[in-house]
């Protein structure tokens, strides 16, 4: 396992739930953190109950203003880990315009716009590491998740593209696909969820591939195999088993 103690990360979507997981596995591994979200009383509060040094900066990510002057504020930073994102269920049938857009403008775009205000100074200094997450929903469409499965394919997609432009720059890009994890937004499912993880083992995951050399890891493993293998189903036969 590499030496992260003086490593400064800054963590988006930190405030809670997986975000807030990963927080105290890296603090206790060493590493510096900012930590990010729109509820600044939840940052504070995890920050006080954090091993490592911390560092507070809230920031609403469907502001590109915002997010430049958080990354400002971040300062120099030797790695990303996109977490940010909202979730509601919901089908095709019963759209609800505004909270779709919230899930398009926050887990895609606010993505990207935290990643276009890191990653040229990272490539000036030749060195940076960016870990985005994404999700089992983003590999095909599902029913009752409109918005929220386009949102995460956008995001994972966006992953790929930059491994592929970043390859040799010295700024290495992970992708992390978990499945049902345990949080206040997954408690508004009404149905069953299938390897439900807890926080804490979804981030033990993400921590794993952040100390490896693999470019992406889809969990948990057994379940994500439905996701992985139902890219090469036919159309036909994929939508028999997930359509309404």
């Amino acid at each position: 396992m590499r030496n992260w103690s003086g490593e400064r990360w800054w963590l988006v979507g930190a405030s809670e739930g997986l975000g807030r997981a990963l927080a105290e596995v890296m603090s206790r591994a060493g590493a510096e953190l900012v930590l990010s979200a729109r509820n600044a009383e939840r940052l504070q509060a995890l920050a006080a109950a954090l091993p490592g040094r911390v560092q507070v900066v809230p920031v609403d990510v469907a502001s590109r203003p915002a997010v430049e002057a958080a990354a400002a504020e971040a300062g120099a930073i030797d790695g990303l880990v996109w977490l940010a994102g909202v979730y509601w269920p919901m089908p095709a049938t019963a759209i609800d315009p505004g909270r779709a857009e919230a899930m398009a403008d926050i887990n895609f775009t606010g993505a990207v716009r935290t990643v276009s205000a890191v990653l040229p100074g990272m490539l000036a200094r030749g060195r940076g590491h960016l870990v985005i997450v994404g999700s089992l929903s983003g590999f095909r469409g599902l029913p009752g998740a409109y918005g929220y499965a386009a949102s995460k394919a956008g995001t994972m997609v966006l992953a790929e593209s930059l491994h592929a432009d970043l390859r040799g720059t010295g700024v290495r890009v992970q992708l992390a696909n978990p499945g049902f994890v345990r949080t206040r937004l997954t408690a508004q499912n009404d149905f069953a969820m299938p390897f439900l993880m807890e926080p804490e083992a979804a981030a033990r995951e993400i921590w794993e591939l952040m100390n490896a050399t693999a470019f992406k890891r889809s969990f948990p493993w057994l379940f994500s195999l439905l996701f992985r293998g139902g890219q090469f189903l036919p159309d036909w036969a994929w939508y028999r088993l997930f359509g309404r």
